[in-house]
């Protein structure tokens, strides 16, 4: 419950309360035991205004210990008002003024999270004035209206608890929306700048190819050849690239290694810090392999974002022995 809706509810609570008290003091007939009448009014007072009043370690939930008393309260109060009084005139207006404040001290603990101290005292008030002035009189004088308060309470208590989890439902989907379309949008970015990088990268080698018909030179051929594995870098492995790695594998491809990049979706669901982690620790695996081969693969695997495999040959074997390299990088930090 915000500040403002339980001020307002806070100053209802207690306007109706000196009311309540207000009605008591209101005699028409003198009671047999003023002080007796005083002293339920005093306590019935002190009692609902600490129940709003009452701070708790849990929020706006009462202490528990605290609806123990409400309870004992409630049933103390009207024998406490009839005793002031004589049988004859236990029905007065002033003299049942008991009934609407206790059904208030229902309500409040049930707006206060203790539903169960609220109905238990709405239980005590209704057989504490059932004995005292009869249950049917008790009806007619205000107990019904006491029984349409707290239920109405308590659905509004429901209605409100649903209300905020609802709210609060709604604010974690669009978090969670506004993070997903953040997250496109940067996918996005990357993708351009993906394609203005093969574009840079192939776009001269082809314009040379063009300008001699075909007639290339063997640096040209070089060129041509690093171009076209760059480009399938970007199109199989593009989350594993940044410039680093970019440069790793130029390197290890002019010494002659055969390099193959494969993106499964090893990188995907990790921050982009962890991301940044990996990718540089693949270029300092790259700089230093010395195999004729080297795989790169980023498979969907709940321990392992990427393996690296280098073979002493070129060929397609899987014979063991050829393997010269052969790291792991984690998902997780290590």
């Amino acid at each position: 419950m915000n500040r403002s809706v339980r001020s307002v509810a806070t100053s209802l609570a207690i306007g109706f309360a000196v009311y309540f008290a207000a009605r008591a003091v209101w005699w028409t007939v003198q009671p047999t035991a003023p002080l007796l009448m005083v002293a339920a009014i005093l306590l019935y007072l002190v009692v609902v205004v600490t129940t709003v009043l009452l701070e708790a370690p849990a929020g706006p939930q009462l202490p528990r210990w605290w609806g123990v008393v409400a309870v004992v309260v409630a049933a103390v109060i009207p024998a406490m008002v009839s005793e002031s009084l004589s049988p004859a005139h236990r029905t007065a207006p002033f003299a049942t003024w008991y009934i609407g404040a206790v059904g208030l001290l229902a309500v409040v603990c049930i707006v206060r999270r203790r539903a169960i101290a609220g109905w238990l005292v709405l239980a005590a008030l209704t057989v504490s004035s059932a004995v005292c002035i009869g249950p049917f009189v008790a009806l007619e004088l205000g107990l019904v209206g006491s029984v349409m308060w707290t239920v109405v309470a308590q659905l509004l208590v429901l209605f409100w608890d649903r209300a905020v989890h609802d709210t609060e439902h709604l604010a974690d989907i669009q978090q969670a929306v506004s993070a997903w379309h953040a997250t496109q949008l940067v996918r996005q970015r990357e993708r351009r700048v993906r394609v203005k990088y093969a574009l840079a990268v192939a776009g001269p080698v082809l314009t040379r190819t063009v300008a001699a018909r075909g007639l290339l030179t063997d640096e040209d051929r070089l060129e041509a050849r690093l171009a076209e594995g760059r480009l399938r870098d970007e199109l199989r492995g593009a989350s594993l690239l940044n410039d680093a790695v970019r440069e790793a594998i130029r390197q290890a491809r002019l010494r002659g290694a055969a390099v193959t990049v494969f993106d499964e979706g090893g990188l995907d669901e990790l921050d982009e810090d962890r991301r940044a982690e990996i990718r540089d620790e693949l270029a300092r695996v790259l700089m230093s392999a010395e195999a004729g081969r080297v795989i790169i693969r980023a498979a969907r695997d709940p321990q392992t974002a990427v393996t690296v495999v280098g073979r002493s040959g070129s060929g397609d074997s899987s014979d063991e022995d050829s393997v010269g390299l052969w790291h792991e990088i984690p998902r997780e930090r290590e």
